[in-house]
């Protein structure tokens, strides 16, 4: 593999020389001289520099797209071959959503580790709309989402049931309640994630059945990890709807408490997403590994 071509990738993605150069363990002069000797091979610029910013050009646009297909093609080639050799190697870049990396992948991985120590893990961590478009830019090869937005490239496969559950700290007035009815929430301030969360879309999605908009909530916050609402509920008469994978500990130590709203119930499923059409035998392989690690028949 010419590795000017990695440096270049590199360079790409981060949009930056130092980063690409830290991230590469060389230096920030080595870095511009193998993009240099690339732009002298193609005779065309690859970046537009304007002070310490950069971008790609058209030009290179087209090279960032056929280099991650070489990449896609040398991973798979490292994956096929070492099987032949009964040592399972390669590269698996995998992408997660917020709630799932926090409080439902690590088990996961640690055991697919432990099986194919060779193989290494690289973990993107997102909301469901950055997870799917680095999926759709090659940037990873799996994804496990929150939502389901039906982009038409995404292969969605069903992975996991999850609840969203309305969430308050134990000594939050409603607190005192067992139940609470659609109209309750409209007196509540709310803690919501930001546009782009599967986790908000869902929300949405169930509140309009009932004939209520997210905009008819009063939004004190919008936060943009499921730490920092959980962390905002315990210093307030705040409430959220949260995974209930995502307040475990919180529950069994008293600290939040779920209240259940009249005639709502906020279901969903996790997905793994692969792009459509595109398999390999390195996600197929770790998608049997969820599959076995869950009970499932993936």
């Amino acid at each position: 593999m010419d590795f000017r071509l990695k440096v270049f990738y590199t360079v790409a993605l981060r949009l930056n020389f130092t980063k690409a150069a830290t991230e590469l363990y060389i230096s920030q002069p080595a870095v511009s001289k193998h993009i240099q000797e690339l732009e002298e091979t193609y005779k065309t610029k690859l970046f537009e520099r304007n002070g310490s910013k950069i971008a790609l050009t058209p030009a290179g646009e087209i090279l960032l797209k056929h280099t991650k297909n070489i990449f896609e093609i040398y991973r798979e080639i490292d994956f096929d071959m070492s099987s032949f050799i009964n040592e399972r190697q390669g590269l698996l870049r995998l992408g997660a959503s917020t709630t799932i990396a926090q409080y439902l992948i690590s088990p996961v991985l640690a055991r697919f580790h432990q099986k194919q120590k060779d193989i290494k893990v690289n973990l993107l961590n997102g909301n469901t709309e950055q997870i799917e478009n680095a999926l759709i830019n090659k940037e990873i090869e799996i994804g496990i989402v929150e939502g389901q937005s039906k982009n038409q490239s995404i292969k969605y496969i069903p992975f996991l049931k999850d609840e969203l559950v309305l969430v308050c700290n134990i000594n939050n007035p409603f607190a005192k309640k067992n139940e609470v009815s659609v109209e309750d929430l409209k007196a509540m301030k709310f803690i919501t994630r930001e546009r782009g969360s599967g986790t908000l879309e869902v929300i949405e999605f169930a509140l309009k059945q009932i004939g209520f908009r997210i905009t008819d909530l009063q939004i004190e916050m919008q936060l943009g990890s499921t730490e920092s609402i959980k962390s905002y509920l315990l210093n307030s008469d705040c409430f959220a709807f949260m995974s209930i994978h995502a307040v475990d500990k919180e529950l069994k130590n008293n600290e939040l408490m779920v209240l259940d709203v009249e005639n709502l119930s906020v279901e969903r499923y996790f997905y793994i997403i692969t792009l459509l059409g595109k398999t390999d035998s390195l996600s197929e392989l770790f998608i049997q590994n969820i599959s076995s690690y869950y009970n499932l028949g993936l």
